[in-house]
Order: structure tokens, then sequence, then C-alpha cells
């Protein structure tokens, strides 16, 4: 395709300032957005519209378009240029950045990062420059150019040739790598790496599972992926639609503006809660017996129990119309039942199409008499009061609510249809002390809720999307599993996690059990191990707890060294929790005259003091996923909304209180784990009890 073309590198070079010459680029590129948006802006759709309809989605699509093309002044507009001297763009050089932008004539100015074209920007190296010959880098403060760097691929001068020590890195990359973290989590678009892009520009038609260690980029790379899909397939995708499944609120909350940023505003974003709220959840469950309410053997225990309403036929159906009685006896619509069964489509769908079945049946009985009957008979006769009763009374309508209500209040019903799948003891832990009354009053947990999913679904079939992206996926059970699956049942999913960073008891053990629960065992398990932002002193400390916990993981390999980053102290206790207090907010104060956001992590059960401490210290302190700003860079996080989180500094509060918060020391030690790899600077460590063992 034509590009704006920009010198070529060796005009570039003997330019007197290509600094000055960029930066001009960037002025045209913004005035050329800035005119891309006016266009729309002063598009008239008046004369263009058939119907009020077609106006407001018109006005819908148009608005959303303007947003697409609006200019984030922080936001830098290109972050890299690409020169070729090969192939089909010899002689070309195209600008890489956050989205298309164009001339008056319609050239490319700045080039979607997601182009093909764009392509060799992450994945082009000297053994294979794929037809580039240059590669630039800019380095922004603000949104503002302020340098650049040159990367030349082809043959001749290479400044990044390997040397005696290794390759040589890129000081820019590594600025924007390191660069501190205030507000949301930000998109990682200029600093992608071949492994993370392999994964990202994946096709649509497989599932994908990424296994990451700590600042391994699986969450960035997984909403890149979402990115790159509605570029590459966005009509298939508008019409399916796309989901973004997080652990819990604030993580949405953190990831919330990263697809935004990168031109998608219409990607939907929910919990595994946010999916299966059919009822209100008041109520918690003891851990076993959410372990089992979350096991597999549910959906069986279920599928059992919604069948069982099926009643076979024992009286035939007499069917009126005028003077002739149409009479279908029991045995044929016993056959009818047991063909609907056989079958194994949905219980509401099967339902639906008895009615039809008996009608059919009659009908065949008034040709074989001489009538002539259409289809407009046949959905009479599927009305007729007898078939309606036979109907309700052969294949009841279902409440999946009420269903789970009464497999967990009535022993016998349980009993019968979890024989052979759950011990008696697994049944007496599932069943309520105290069975409520309706399914109002019930006090229902998040795993009663994925069960009446599970339900809902056996009855009416889900809706599926076109893609689905599961972050922090190892924390889910099996029924959660297939409760997503679900919704990209025709579709793909992305499913990124941890397993060394599942902190439930029900945690898969294995991503191919896991992808089997969700519907996809066939799809590829991707690992990434190494980490770009947690520092090198910090993952070697966490990754102590390996053996102990997740053995036969690979430990992350940090590309980062920052010596000095990690800092253990032990705490006088003499005064007791005060005395620790005090010294929590005095780490604050230490890490708050660094630049960047701080991160105070504390167990559960320590918030509340150290939160008290903070406010009587005229420390403020935000909530987790609230956004930081300039004067509010402090975040007090529990140790179980910790996952999935960063910050430039960590202070970490007691991690013997961490690991003893949990119902097991492997749960304890894996949380511990989360909360030590947060830190993607520095970490000071405070403790008044004894380390963990583990840690060494």
């Amino acid at each position: 395709m034509p590009a704006h073309t920009p010198p070529t590198s060796a005009d570039a070079t003997a330019d007197a300032d290509p600094l000055a010459r960029e930066r001009a680029h960037l002025t045209s590129s913004r005035a050329a957005l800035r005119t891309m948006r006016e266009e729309v802006e002063a598009l008239d759709i008046g004369d263009v519209t058939a119907n009020w309809v077609n106006k407001q989605a018109l006005e819908a699509r148009t608005e959303l378009r303007i947003k697409e093309l609006a200019d984030l002044a922080h936001t830098p507009l290109f972050f890299g240029r690409l020169d070729y001297d090969d192939g089909d763009h010899r002689d070309h050089a195209f600008y890489i950045g956050r989205r298309h932008v164009h001339d008056s004539v319609g050239d490319p100015m700045v080039v979607d990062w997601r182009a093909p074209v764009s392509q060799p920007f992450y994945r082009a190296s000297r053994a294979d420059p794929q037809g580039v010959a240059l590669r630039r880098r800019f380095g922004y403060t603000g949104g503002d150019l302020t340098a650049y760097e040159d990367e030349h691929l082809a043959a001749g001068a290479d400044p990044y040739a390997p040397t005696s020590d290794g390759p040589r890195a890129s000081k820019l990359l590594q600025e924007e790598i390191e660069r501190p973290r205030v507000g949301p989590m930000r998109d990682i678009v200029a600093t992608i790496q071949p492994e993370q892009d392999e994964i990202v520009r994946s096709g649509l038609s497989g599932t994908v599972c990424v296994q990451g260690g700590p600042g391994t980029g699986k969450t960035a790379v997984g909403l890149h992926r979402v990115a790159f899909l509605l570029y590459a397939h966005r009509e298939r995708l508008a019409r399916t639609g796309t989901l973004v499944i997080g652990p819990n609120r604030s993580f949405l909350r953190y990831i919330e503006q990263v697809l935004p940023a990168l031109g998608e505003l219409e990607v939907k974003q929910a919990t595994v809660d946010d999916l299966v709220a059919h009822v209100e959840v008041r109520g918690t469950d003891e851990a076993p017996a959410a372990v089992v309410k979350g096991d597999a053997r549910m959906a069986q225990v279920l599928r059992r129990a919604v069948r069982a309403h099926v009643t076979p036929p024992a009286e035939p159906v007499v069917v009126v119309r005028g003077s002739r009685r149409w009479r279908i006896p029991a045995y044929e619509l016993q056959e009818i039942v047991a063909e609907l069964l056989a079958r194994d489509i949905r219980y509401g769908a099967a339902r639906d199409a008895l009615p039809q079945r008996i009608a059919h049946a009659v009908l065949v009985r008034m040709e074989q008499s001489g009538e002539a009957p259409d289809d407009r008979v046949q959905d009479a006769v599927a009305r007729n009061p007898a078939v309606k009763a036979a109907v309700k009374a052969i294949w009841p309508p279902v409440d999946p609510a009420k269903l789970v209500l009464r497999l967990l209040s009535d022993p016998d019903f349980l009993a019968t249809h979890a024989d052979g799948l759950l011990t008696a003891d697994e049944q007496r832990t599932v069943r309520w002390a105290k069975p409520p009354r309706s399914v109002r009053s019930a006090r229902w947990s998040a795993a009663d809720a994925v069960l009446i999913d599970e339900a809902t679904d056996l009855v009416q079939r889900t809706h599926s999307l076109g893609h689905v992206v599961l972050d922090e996926a190892q924390d889910l059970s099996p029924m959660q599993y297939r409760a997503v699956g679900r919704r990209c049942s025709t579709g793909s999913a992305t499913v990124l996690g941890d397993l060394a960073q599942g902190t439930t008891p029900w945690a898969t053990g294995s991503w191919q059990e896991a992808l089997a629960h969700l519907g996809k065992p066939d799809a590829v398990v991707e690992e990434l191990t190494a980490g770009f932002r947690v520092p090198r002193d910090v993952i070697a400390y966490a990754s102590r707890l390996l053996p102990h916990m997740s053995p036969g993981l690979t430990p992350v390999s940090a590309v980062r060294e920052s010596p000095g980053s990690l800092a253990v102290h032990p705490v006088d206790g003499d005064d007791g929790d005060q005395a620790d207090d005090a010294t929590v907010v005095a780490a604050c104060r230490t890490a708050l005259q660094q630049e960047g956001s701080i991160g105070l992590i504390a167990a559960d059960a320590r918030v509340p003091s150290i939160a008290a401490a903070l406010t009587a210290a005229g420390l403020p302190h935000l909530d987790p996923g609230t956004e930081t700003t300039s004067e509010s860079r402090l975040t007090l996080v529990p140790a179980s909304l910790a996952k999935g989180l960063e910050y430039d500094y960590v202070v970490l509060d007691d991690p013997a209180s961490i690991v003893a918060g949990e119902p097991d020391e492997r749960t304890g030690l894996r949380r511990l784990y989360v909360a030590l790899t947060r830190a993607v600077s520095g970490m000071t460590i405070l403790h008044h009890q004894p380390l963990p063992a583990q840690l060494g």
C-alpha cells in the first residue's frame, strides 16, 4: 500500500536535525487525526436514514467512531518506524502506532500496530530482517517526542550487534518497560516481545492457553490478542461479541483502560459471578462444601435431576376437532418421548417440540382418513387443550433455581440423583443444615449460583460469544470452567493464568484438566517464562516457594536486574500490633519518596488496623483497583485481592500472617507468592513473626 513516506534512513542520517523532522511528522499526524475526527463530526446523516431505527443505529455508530478517533494527549500516536529495503514495501517507511491515521488523500501517516506491515516491528531480527533495513523506536515524555533509537537490520553497520557480553538491549525499550506506574494498567503495544506477538496474532478459530509467571505479561498479551482479533475479524466479532472475564471488580477496574487506549471501546468485562447472577448471592460456603459444589460431578447430578421430571405417558391423548376425535395411544406417545430423550437436546427445546410431534401424529391420521391438513392445522392441534395438558403432565416446566433448592434441601431427592456420583459424606457436606422456605429467602452462595447456571443451560441453551478472554483462570472450579465454556461454546477463548498462583481450595491442577472442563480440550498451551516487570532479586526470592507449592513449574527468568530492589526487615513486636503498624507507616513514608505507585499488601485480618494507623498518620490511601494519581499513590491491598495488580514499590506486611490466613499451607504459600510478586521496581518486607521456613 502507498505510504506517507518520511526520509529514508540514509536521508535521515544526513539530515541536520532528524529528531525535529520526526516531531514534525508527529505534529502532522495529530493534525490529520483531528481532521479525520472533524469529518465524522460534520457528517449529516439526516438524508441517508430511511427510518427512525436506522437513524438511531447510525447515530450510535457515528458517536462510537468519534470516540475511537480521540487523540489522547499523553499517549504517543506512534512509537516506532520501519524502513523497508526489500519486498513489496521496498523504499517505503511506515510509522507504527496505536491506530491508523491517513492524510487528505488517504495515504497512511500512522499504521495500526495490528496491520501485517507492522508485524516486523515485533519480530524482525538481524538473522531474519523480513525486508526491514531499519527499525526506529521513539521515546516520549508525556506526549512529547524526546528521543529516538535506531536498530539496523540489513547488512552493514549494526549498533546492536552481539558483543562479548551478549546482545545489546534497546535502552528506550527498557525504559518503557520500567517506566513508573501511576494510574490503571497500560497497554504494552510498544514493547511486545516476539514470543508474546506470536500469541497475540494467533488465529480466531483456535483457543490458546497462556501459562505465565508473574511479570511475564500474560494479561497484557490476552488483552492485545482481543484487540488484534477485533482488527482482523471485526465484522464477525461485531455480530457474535467479545468478553473479558476477570477474577474481581478491582482487577477489572485496573485493566479497563487498556483496550480503549488501543481504540477498542465495545468489549465487555465481567467476573464469573456476574455471568451466573441468576439469584442474589448473600451466603458463603465452607471450603469443603464449595469444593464439592464446584466439582464436575455436580453437572451429572443436575442433569439427572432435570431429566427426572419427564414422566412416561400412561394414557392416550384424544384430540377433538369438530365432529371428529383423533386418538394417539400411550405406546406411540412413549415412542415420541423416548426419541426426544435420545436426541439429548435441551430440556426446554424438547418440551417445545413435544406438542408439535403429537400434532404431527394427529395430522398423519387425518391424512390417512382422506383429509388434507396444512401447517396451520398442525399449529392449531399443538395448541389444543388436550395436547397442552398431556405436555404439562409428561414434560413439565423446570425452574432451575427451584431445582437446585430442592437438591440442597431434600436428602432423598439428592440421594436419588447423586447415587454413584457423590458419597454420603459429600451429600451431607453440600446439604443445607436449615433448608430455606423459598428461592427468594435462600442465602445462595457463589457456588450455588454456578449450579443454577448449569441447570439453566440444561433447560435452555446459553448464548455463545465469538471470543472470550478468561484471566486468572487457575482459580476456577470445574463447574465455573463449564459456565465460562458455555459462553464460548461456538467461539474461541484465550485462557490466561499461572498454576503457581492458584489460591482457592479448588484451584486447577493442570491446564489440560481445566481446558477439558472448559470444553476446549484441543487448545494450544503456551508458556511465557521471561519476566519483564518483576526485578530479578524479587522474583528469585519468591521462587523459593515454588518447589513447596507447585513443583515442576518453570521459574520466571527475570530480564531486569535492579540490584538492591529487595529488602527484608524484622520488626520489634514487643509492643504488639501498634509497633508493627508504626513500622509499616514509616516504611510507606519511605516508599513514597520514590516515583510511582506504592502498594501496601497485608493479610486481610491486618487491613483494618493498618488502615486506622495510616489515617491517624495523615497518609491517604486508596482501595485496590482505584486509579492512582500523582497526589494519591498509596494503595492498601488485602492479600486476597492482590492477584493481577502491580505497583512500582510494594511494602509487604508480615508474610507469616498471609500464610496463616488461608485454610491450608499450600494455599497460604501460593497467596504469599502472589503478594511477593506485585512489585515492578522494589519491595520491602516487614515481619514480626519468623518468616515461613520455605523462604529459606
